[in-house]
């Protein structure tokens, strides 16, 4: 059993934003991949958190998203 572990807005923004630091586009592909991979292994949950980190790394790609901005994710 995958214990459970709580990520909040914050954390979901710092690795975004990490994420395109370190990999700028390419990393939405390897958010697609860990979401692929995920889903194959039936843990949906860690996929959705893959998904929430692309959204976030799109916006800030795009400019949508500045790197000090307060999130609220839906």
């Amino acid at each position: 059993m995958t214990p459970h572990v709580h990520i909040t807005v914050e954390d979901i923004r710092q690795i975004a934003w990490t994420l395109v630091d370190l990999h700028g586009a390419q990393a939405i592909g390897y958010a697609d991949e860990a979401m692929q991979d995920l889903e194959a292994q039936g843990q949906p949950e860690g996929a959705e958190a893959w998904l929430a980190l692309k959204s976030v790394m799109e916006d800030a790609l795009a400019g949508r998203l500045d790197r000090d901005a307060h999130l609220t994710l839906h």
